[in-house]
């Protein structure tokens, strides 16, 4: 516990958690304001969207995808109300296409869940000089193409035939790694 006194939030510890995962969104509030953060909470981009703009926190932790849209357009708005905000995108799909989108529009660092309360502090903390580091598991080989071919099939609107087409692979092959889980 003595730890999380000693967190440096700065003169404004206000954090803006954006997830429509109920049961987590309440856990991790708990968890943020006990390491002395004031969290606000919302569970869809059009609340997060209103707190960002009528109140632009110093920080925000948000799901990328929401059940009513996509949580970069949150992002967007807190990038334009508050440039200086420290931004962490959090997603269950972690895809290397959308980390980069979320680090372009001004993300400060990228999630895959399940990432907990400490993994989030870490991130919204770290300076430029101060980067968490390298991930203890890195994604496999297998797993890197199998984001890449996830990726390309979102860009296409996931139609089999034009995502086979663009990759140079026949329809079949791709729809058996589509029916197939993702590897680790």
């Amino acid at each position: 516990m003595a730890e999380n006194n000693a967190l440096d939030l700065g003169e404004d510890p206000t954090l803006l958690l954006v997830d429509d995962d109920e049961p987590f969104l309440r856990r991790l509030a708990k968890a943020m304001e006990k390491r002395g953060f004031s969290v606000e909470t919302a569970g869809s981009v059009a609340a997060g969207r209103a707190i960002a703009t009528a109140r632009p926190p110093a920080y925000a932790v948000i799901d990328l995808r929401l059940e009513d849209g996509n949580g970069l357009d949150v992002v967007e708005v807190l990038r334009a109300r508050r440039p200086d905000t420290r931004v962490v995108v959090l997603t269950g799909y972690g895809a290397i296409a959308t980390a980069v989108a979320a680090v372009k529009i001004g993300a400060t660092d990228y999630l895959s869940k399940p990432a907990d309360a400490n993994d989030i502090t870490n991130a919204l903390l770290a300076t430029g000089d101060d980067l968490p580091p390298p991930p203890e598991n890195p994604m496999s080989a297998d797993r890197v193409k199998w984001e890449h071919i996830q990726r390309v099939y979102e860009l296409c609107d996931r139609n089999v035939s034009e995502t086979a087409r663009r990759l140079n692979m026949h329809r079949r092959t791709l729809q058996r790694i589509l029916a197939k889980r993702s590897p680790r």
